[in-house]
């Protein structure tokens, strides 16, 4: 069941992480006020392509910094490519320096 109103709150604030910058499944819950929803962001993320306006899930990464959602890009590969072009720098599906490049919705935008 897709709960649409929490799904464009998530499409909200991943809206407003800047080009070069991720932040996580987590991060985005928590600034939501539903800190122990994070696979609920996951799930919005898997539906992220049909957003209007654009969402850029690929800048959405688990708290690690790990690409776990990058079987929902059509190749796989899409989601590393796209940071790739953004100046953040993946290896072995991780992102380097992911605290320089993390993006804190609650520091950022409250």
């Amino acid at each position: 069941m897709m709960n649409t109103n929490f799904y464009e709150q998530v499409y909200e604030i991943a809206r407003l992480i800047p080009k070069g910058r991720v932040t996580s499944y987590g991060a985005i819950a928590k600034s939501l006020g539903a800190a122990k929803s994070s696979r609920m962001v996951g799930y919005a993320m898997r539906y992220a392509e049909a957003a209007h306006p654009k969402v850029p899930a690929h800048r959405v990464v688990n708290s690690s910094g790990l690409l776990t959602g990058k079987f929902h890009f059509n190749p796989p590969e899409r989601m590393e490519e796209q940071l790739f072009n953004e100046g953040v720098v993946v290896k072995d599906n991780k992102v380097v320096n992911f605290k320089k490049v993390f993006w804190n919705p609650m520091e950022e935008i409250f």
